[in-house]
């Protein structure tokens, strides 16, 4: 086992931990910025009657099912002969986007 086989998914975890940690923090502190400046938070979108985030759960459901589909066709052309990597990512990339 190299440590390629270790560190690439140790990294993209991190990664994502880190960019998912960045975009919470910077978010919350816009919002304690417009809390203080008294200003209306309608501007994130997130309206208080709830309009707005009205269909997320539907939203998330078909972005992971784009991505189901996508590792599926991934699949296909990787027993196909096309190479793995390119196969999954570039199905998963395109299915997503039309969900």
């Amino acid at each position: 086992m190299g440590a390629g086989e270790i560190l690439v998914p140790i990294a993209f975890f991190a990664l994502v931990f880190g960019m998912l940690y960045l975009y919470l923090t910077t978010r919350h502190k816009q919002r304690l910025a417009l809390i203080e400046k008294g200003a209306d938070a309608s501007i994130f979108g997130m309206v208080s009657n709830g309009k707005s985030g009205q269909y997320w759960t539907i939203r998330t459901g078909l972005f992971f099912v784009g991505i189901g589909i996508g590792v599926l066709m991934g699949n296909v052309l990787a027993n196909a002969g096309l190479l793995e990597p390119v196969a999954y990512i570039s199905m998963i990339f395109i299915s997503v986007d039309w969900a």
